[in-house]
């Protein structure tokens, strides 16, 4: 099994494309403004956006994670081109080093870096 996407609602589809392009996304398919899909900078996986309306995303998709090599450098490369952060990077008790931010549809993210210890902690189940 591999995840193919993630999908999130997107109340300006122009604001949230030109927010994932920020963050080093490739844009891959548009449809007709009320859909896109992009191509994430490694990995198989694609994250798309699809139109709501109204003041709600609620897609379910909950918190998503993108794991980057160096998570101060792209907060500050980020900020520098607008974007806005809500949390600075922190080292986080399960050695993850995380900083959270939202998407203009309000949708959370978190950019971190974990290295081994994303699939292999210290306290892994074995199996």
């Amino acid at each position: 099994m591999d995840l193919n996407q993630v999908t999130l609602g997107a109340i300006n589809l122009d604001d949230s494309i030109a927010f994932y392009k920020t963050l080093g996304l490739r844009l891959i398919v548009f449809s007709e403004n009320h859909y896109a899909r992009f191509e994430l900078p490694s990995g198989n996986a694609t994250l798309s956006l699809h139109k709501v309306d109204g003041a709600s995303t609620d897609t379910g998709a909950g918190l998503v994670y993108f794991e980057v090599a160096d998570v101060d450098a792209e907060v500050s490369r980020l900020e520098a081109a607008g974007i806005v952060f809500d949390t600075q990077p922190v080292d986080q008790r399960w050695l993850w080093r995380e900083a959270y931010l939202s998407d203009p549809a309000g949708n959370r993210l978190c950019l971190y870096h974990a290295g081994v210890n994303r699939r292999y902690p210290p306290w892994r189940v074995n199996g």
